[in-house]
């Protein structure tokens, strides 16, 4: 996904002027996903050995799922985290106690750099159905490089009071009370996973993961008794050219390098059979971005002997790494194996005789993308986890970077079959809405997604038909359409692989889509995009760039007077040849009544004051929160010409055409703000708003202009980061919330 740092402060600001009532009663709302399915890195999978049916998956940014049937859809676990927590939105690993059914840990926290807080363990004795928490005295990367890798906690299978964190910049870690707390493990030597020069540069995107983090702890559990401690453990740190496997024999106590093993590249993640052998996927780089060289290796631990069963060399034209090496439980001799990085789509290998031959799946292998049709158009990528069912040998899945695929003839291949894969992510939820639109008319919703081409649906319940194209986006930033002509809709990205042109555009609802003939010169597919209430005009505005406007569907592009490079514009909802934009920290409001072609500029005048101009801050984030959300934006109202609305982040402001802006009450912060339907007999259209009402935090509705309040999510519904809010025109009460990291939610009152 693309990685972001959390705006976490809970900002101090002036709120003098807001007038705090009652906390807002709530609306009972039941809350859904918008069927996207997947859609991000699940880099994790955890089945439990004991009980048929029961698995976990973590994901980077979009918290952890449990699945309690073989093939069942996925459960969120981490929807209950507000805003203030949404550092643990992403999972660095997570454990099951083999002994304990109902024990799972969760080791979250989604960045190391120093802004952000420090990590935490979730722990639960109901399976993720509620948690208690530790917090730890250093940062963990969830949505780092090497988030593939694992498992960093581990539970030990004779003694579930015992479990071990492997970190990225704090060393080993130990607990004896089942997480309660941790102690750093000081036995374990720093110069094992400490940089030094060895490790070369960090790489320019990732955070930690060019340093020596570890990456995995393993058990050997015939090394211990039921309720004494294993004696001994493994431990693989991602460094080369020096030990990066290491091995105590005493619980713990001390610590020695594996002797013999490969130092050329990086243990990505390893696999402890049942007869005795040690399996280890190796990588030169910590994933997921692409790779040099790797390898897979075997350890004979009885005979103390390594074996290179790389199961196909990698070379200069065609350079890849292996994310992951698994061991069927049922029979030591079967493993799959996965390559990361590989230019020609990712290849899956299966051996039957503990490595010594492996055969290739994919080639023979059929794939049915009817669960997500948007991932056909998606090469396999990503396979950082590969995990074969204990209670079914036949039974295995795949992670990838949009979900992933699971098989239920595994063992076809064994007899030259081909294996028949599924889209497993059903339920899981990973996208990061950037824009939502719904149509005075027609379709539910058309979203504008993150790292997709994004999606119009039909039926939200059901997934999208697949992505809309052409163009075929790798990235869709914004989306609108016609107030009065809901059949035109206009959508901005970037064009997948630089084929195609950066804006797409429909004139039936989004049933097809075209390309323009032309696109301004040097624009990217960042930005905005406004649509006249008629359809006929177009402005978009290139992030940082002079806004530019189309009145023939794209065949030309005159570059707009009168508005500085970067001005967002909007349409008004009535008047066609209307459209406003503002200039918030510069307190200058513009308009154009001639289709966008010039726009004129009066004093944007505040009545508590100018806004204070957003502090720089890391990445996406200011103190004004996320600069992908709705707040900091100027809204025109729907069936009233010139009437606008200015969604602060510090506030809410209403003005009407022409007329000075005032303050509405009780609104202390904004992240996301839009309009929907009416209700029954009221004159205004409904409000939606995320943000601080009344010192509330939450998704919340007005039906009277925002002279009251409710809030309609609850303490379950929270989803950690919302940039997006937007009723349905067509409904009254149903609202969409596009989430960082939970895709795309919609609510409906009970």
């Amino acid at each position: 996904m693309n990685p972001i740092k959390p705006w976490l402060g809970a900002l101090a600001l002036a709120a003098a002027s807001v007038v705090l009532a009652a906390p807002p009663a709530d609306v009972p709302y039941a809350w859904k996903p918008v069927a996207i399915v997947g859609g991000g890195f699940v880099d994790g999978i955890v089945f439990h050995p004991a009980v048929p049916g029961l698995a976990y998956a973590r994901t980077d940014m979009g918290g952890a799922y449990r699945r309690d049937t073989a093939t069942g859809a996925w459960q969120p676990l981490l929807d209950w985290l507000p805003l203030s927590e949404v550092n643990l939105m992403g999972v660095e690993s997570l454990a099951v106690d083999p002994n304990d059914a109902d024990a799972l840990y969760l080791a979250c926290g989604t960045y190391t750099n120093p802004a952000v807080p420090n990590g935490a363990v979730l722990r639960s004795d109901d399976r993720g159905r509620t948690f208690e928490r530790t917090d730890l005295p250093f940062k963990l990367g969830g949505n780092e490089g090497g988030r593939g890798n694992g498992e960093r906690l581990a539970v030990d299978p004779n003694d579930g009071r015992v479990i071990y964190l492997g970190s990225r910049l704090a060393g080993l870690w130990r607990s004896g009370d089942a997480a309660r707390s941790f102690q750093r493990v000081d036995a374990f030597p720093d110069s094992a996973w400490r940089r030094d020069a060895s490790d070369g540069a960090p790489p320019s995107w990732g955070g930690s993961d060019g340093k020596a983090t570890i990456n995995f702890v393993l058990f050997d559990p015939t090394s211990g008794k039921r309720g004494q401690p294993s004696r001994t453990l493994y431990a693989g740190v991602s460094v080369v050219g020096r030990p990066s496997l290491w091995r105590s024999l005493d619980a713990g106590a001390s610590w020695q390098a594996v002797p013999g093993a490969p130092p050329a590249h990086r243990p990505m993640r390893a696999a402890l059979a049942s007869d005795g052998r040690l399996y280890v996927a190796y990588a030169s780089e910590p994933g997921p971005h692409r790779m040099k060289d790797g390898a897979v290796w075997r350890y004979d631990i009885a005979q103390k002997t390594w074996a290179d069963i790389t199961p196909e060399r990698p070379g200069a034209a065609d350079a890849f790494g292996y994310a992951t090496v698994t061991v069927d439980a049922s029979n030591p001799q079967r493993l799959l194996a996965s390559t990361a990085g590989r230019g020609r789509g990712d290849q899956l290998f299966r051996s039957t005789d503990g490595g010594t031959t492996w055969k290739p799946l994919f080639p023979a292998a059929q794939f049915n993308a009817a669960a997500a049709p948007y991932v056909a158009d998606t090469p396999l990528h990503w396979l950082y986890d590969v995990k074969i069912n204990p209670a079914n040998p036949d039974h295995a899945l795949f992670t990838t970077g949009y979900g992933g695929w699971e098989t239920l003839d595994l063992t076809q291949a064994d007899s030259a079959k081909p294996t028949h894969w599924q889209v497993m992510a059903t339920g899981i939820e990973e996208t990061v809405a950037l824009a939502l639109h719904s149509p005075t008319q027609g379709v539910p919703l058309v979203t504008a997604i993150g790292d997709y081409s994004g999606f119009v649906h039909t039926d939200l319940d059901k997934p999208a038909a697949g992505n809309p194209k052409p163009p075929f986006f790798g990235n869709t930033h914004d989306v609108s359409g016609a107030e009065l002509a809901p059949e035109v809709v206009v959508r901005i990205g970037h064009a997948r692989d630089g084929g195609g042109k950066n804006l797409g555009y429909s004139l039936d609802g989004g049933k097809t889509w075209r390309e323009p003939r032309t696109t301004p010169e040097g624009k990217t597919g960042d930005g905005f995009i406004a649509v006249s209430a008629d359809g006929q005009s177009w402005v978009w505005t290139p992030k940082g760039g002079i806004p530019h406007v189309s009145h023939d569907r794209g065949d030309s592009w005159t570059p707009v007077q009168g508005l500085p490079a970067g001005t967002r514009v909007i349409a008004d909802r009535v008047n066609p040849k209307r459209f406003h934009a503002m200039a918030l920290f510069d307190a200058k409001l513009y308009a154009s009544d001639d289709g966008g072609n010039s726009f004129g500029a009066r004093p944007l005048d505040l009545p508590d004051g100018p806004a204070l101009r957003a502090a720089a801050g890391s990445n996406n984030h200011s103190n004004r929160g996320d600069d992908r959300g709705g707040q900091d934006r100027l809204y025109a109202t729907p069936g009233r010409e010139g009437n606008l609305w200015l969604a602060a982040f510090h506030g809410l402001y209403r003005a009407g055409d022409g007329q000075a802006f005032k303050r509405l009450p009780a609104v202390s912060q904004i992240h996301a703000f839009g309009f929907g339907r009416a209700a029954p007999g009221a004159k205004e259209p409904a409000l939606y708003l995320v943000g601080t009402v009344a010192g509330r935090y939450g998704v919340f509705r007005s039906t009277d202009g925002a002279a009251s309040w409710r809030r309609i999510n609850d303490d379950a519904h929270q989803w950690g980061l919302i940039l997006q809010v937007s009723g349905d025109p067509k409904v009254f009460g149903r609202v969409y919330v596009g989430t960082h990291g939970r895709g795309v939610q919609y609510g409906d009152p009970r």
